[in-house]
C-alpha cells in the first residue's frame, strides 16, 4: 500500500517539476516560496493590526496557532524522516539547497496554511486570496524540487489542524 502511494507521489512530483521546468516557472516559484518564509507572516499580521481593529485578533490567533504548529512540525519531520526529492536520484535537481534534509510535512505549507486559516477566520472576505496564496506556496515547494505532493497535503493538514486546535484551546 505505502509503496504504491510513494510511487504515485513520485510520479506526480516528476510531472509537476518537469512541467514547471518546461515553462520556466522556477523563478516565480522561488519568489512565491520566499513569501512563505517566517518574516513575511509578521509583516502580514502587523499590516492587519495597523489597518483594522480585528488585526489584533488575527495576530493572537496566529501566534497561538504557530505555538502548536511548530513543535508538531519538528516532531513529525524528525520522526518520519522522509528524504527530500532533491536528495534522491529522480533526475530532477533543485535550484537551491533546503535548510534540512527531510521533507514530510512541508513546513512552508503548514505555516502558510496557519496564516491563511487565521485570515479566513478573522477576515473571511480575504478567504480566496489567502487560500490561493497558501496553496501557491505549497505548489512552489514541489516546483523547486524540495517536496513531494503528499508533503504539501500533510503541511496543509498540519496548518489547518493547528489553527483549529488553537481556536478550541484558547479562544
Amino acid at each position: 500500500m505505502f509503496e504504491h502511494l510513494t510511487r504515485a507521489d513520485e510520479r506526480m512530483f516528476l510531472w509537476a517539476t518537469e512541467t514547471a521546468q518546461r515553462h520556466g516557472l522556477q523563478s516565480a516559484a522561488r519568489f512565491i516560496s520566499w513569501t512563505g518564509d517566517g518574516p513575511f507572516y509578521l509583516y502580514i499580521a502587523f499590516g492587519f493590526v495597523v489597518f483594522d481593529p480585528s488585526g489584533l485578533q488575527l495576530f493572537n490567533l496566529a501566534i497561538a496557532s504557530y505555538l502548536i504548529d511548530l513543535p508538531l512540525y519538528f516532531a513529525l519531520k524528525n520522526s518520519i524522516r522522509r528524504t527530500r526529492p532533491c536528495h534522491l536520484s529522480l533526475g530532477i535537481d533543485s535550484i537551491f539547497e533546503p535548510s534540512d534534509k527531510f521533507s514530510l510535512p512541508s513546513g512552508h505549507t503548514a505555516a502558510a496554511f496557519v496564516m491563511a486559516s487565521c485570515i479566513v477566520i478573522v477576515f473571511p472576505s480575504f478567504m480566496w486570496i489567502a487560500l490561493a496564496w497558501a496553496l501557491a506556496i505549497g505548489l512552489s515547494r514541489v516546483v523547486l524540487a524540495v517536496h513531494f505532493p503528499l508533503d504539501i497535503v500533510a503541511g496543509i493538514a498540519l496548518g489547518v489542524a493547528s489553527v483549529n486546535l488553537a481556536q478550541f484551546l484558547f479562544f
